[in-house]
């Protein structure tokens, strides 16, 4: 089959041929892939950033937002059947440990993330289990949805949790409007009657922004903290969900939290500089998000299938990989890039 793959860091990825994947336990899932989504994190992966926490041998298959058909299962998989549409919880997982069976199977003590430390879904199959594959909903096309595998999972997993705490009249500031802050803005919406502001440097992004149930939108011109000052009366929001996490968002969304408020990190790359007399003197939250679980995942398609959370996507076919990986480091893709094998 057709895959691409990295051959070496720091240099762009290669379409290759390589086998095709085999059943060899009881609860593989094999899946011919619909849509592979085409995420920032290929990007810093391709640049090695990721080496060192991955441990990955190289070359490998990148991918980690994957969803597609059912091509073939093991023996005791019961639940999807050869031919059925499915979504792929991006982690495998062994179902064993303790954070397995406490449902927190993101942090599996036994896991493989395919397209970060193993084979993943740039290419025509992926191999995986039966405990990571969700059937989606007849109304779901797996390209549509693609990018919910880790993009949108990794939102709801963070809005979910900034849900359960907020309540009617609070505040909440969302910073980028992008790939990933688009999906986060419609699950907190649709899980949420919080007042919602949301920043960002692209005009369109917040036109996009507001069709999708923005309360307030800014331009990030460097007084959009003090225009949330004005919009709170002078007190900030009780919670930043920042999906940016570089380039001075971090500044931003720390002055924009109010007292006891939490700020919740899902964008990476840059660095946080707080003074620790600032945290424990005002009790601010700083909470990290990993991707999200399977039934964060499967949540997230019960959305979907009701139309309250759509994908803008742009597509390409799978030998056009490295102009939808150009497009996006140009901030040139509305929406998210996905590959089409």
């Amino acid at each position: 089959m057709k895959a691409v793959q990295v051959i070496e860091y720091d240099e762009p990825p290669v379409l290759v041929d390589v086998p095709d994947p085999q059943i060899t336990g009881p609860l593989d899932v094999i899946v011919k892939i619909g849509g592979a989504g085409v995420c920032r994190t290929d990007l810093h992966i391709l640049e090695g950033q990721w080496s060192d926490k991955s441990g990955v041998t190289l070359p490998y298959t990148i991918g980690h937002e994957n969803a597609g058909w059912v091509a073939e299962v093991g023996q005791a998989v019961t639940h999807v059947e050869v031919g059925d549409p499915v979504i792929l919880h991006p982690l495998v997982t062994c179902g064993l440990c303790r954070a397995c069976r406490a449902g927190d199977d993101v942090h599996c003590m036994n896991s493989a993330f395919p397209g970060i430390d193993t084979d993943g879904g740039y290419a025509e199959y992926l191999k995986t289990t039966a405990r990571s594959v969700v059937p989606l909903a007849p109304s779901l096309e797996p390209a549509s949805v693609a990018a919910l595998a880790d993009a949108g999972l990794t939102a709801y997993h963070a809005v979910a949790k900034a849900a359960r705490v907020l309540r009617p009249g609070d505040k909440a500031v969302v910073i980028g409007a992008g790939g990933l802050g688009h999906i986060g803005i419609q699950v907190l919406r649709a899980l949420s009657p919080v007042e919602m502001i949301v920043i960002d440097r692209s005009p369109e992004a917040l036109a996009l922004a507001k069709e999708l149930g923005a309360d307030h939108t800014l331009v990030a011109d460097g007084s959009e903290a003090d225009r949330v000052r004005d919009l709170t009366a002078g007190h900030g929001a009780e919670a930043v969900l920042d999906f940016v996490g570089e380039g001075g968002a971090v500044e931003t969304g720390v002055a924009c939290l109010r007292r006891n408020g939490n700020y919740y990190v899902i964008g990476y790359g840059g660095h946080l500089h707080v003074p620790t007399i600032d945290v424990i003197s005002t009790e601010i939250n700083f909470i990290g998000n990993l991707v999200g679980s399977y039934n964060d995942l499967s949540e997230l398609m019960v959305l979907a299938a009701r139309g309250q959370v759509t994908l803008h996507t742009q597509r390409y076919p799978l030998a056009s990989f490295q102009q939808a990986l150009n497009d996006l480091d140009a901030g040139a893709v509305r929406g998210r890039a996905i590959l089409i094998p």
